[in-house]
């Protein structure tokens, strides 16, 4: 069982009507729907919770995190990019999508 945990801002979602429309649990939400299968346990997490949703916890348990960013790449705290590049450091897969290559976590 491959563990994933999909990450995203959720901030289009809560802003724009249109992406709500599209999106209305969150492009996080579509894309755990999207890859469930009984290959993987699918976790989703975004930048409002608590430690964005990327506590130690959670991520000693995601084998690969999935990462959406788009407009909130200044909100995410360092501790949690340092957090998440040491993860990828011990083997975590770390897959960014859309506009991710300008997130802390690509540049670090």
């Amino acid at each position: 069982m491959i563990r994933v945990t999909v990450w995203n801002e959720f901030l289009h979602e809560k802003a724009h009507e249109e992406v709500t429309k599209v999106y209305p649990n969150g492009i996080h939400q579509a894309i755990a729907d999207g890859i469930a299968n009984e290959s993987f346990e699918v976790a989703t997490a975004t930048l409002d919770e608590p430690e964005h949703g990327l506590t130690e916890e959670r991520l000693n348990a995601t084998d690969v995190l999935i990462w959406w960013g788009h407009i909130g790449h200044d909100k995410v705290d360092d501790a949690i990019v340092e957090r998440v590049h040491q993860r990828v450091l011990e083997g975590m897969g770390l897959i960014v999508l859309h506009s991710g290559h300008f997130s802390k976590i690509s540049k670090s």
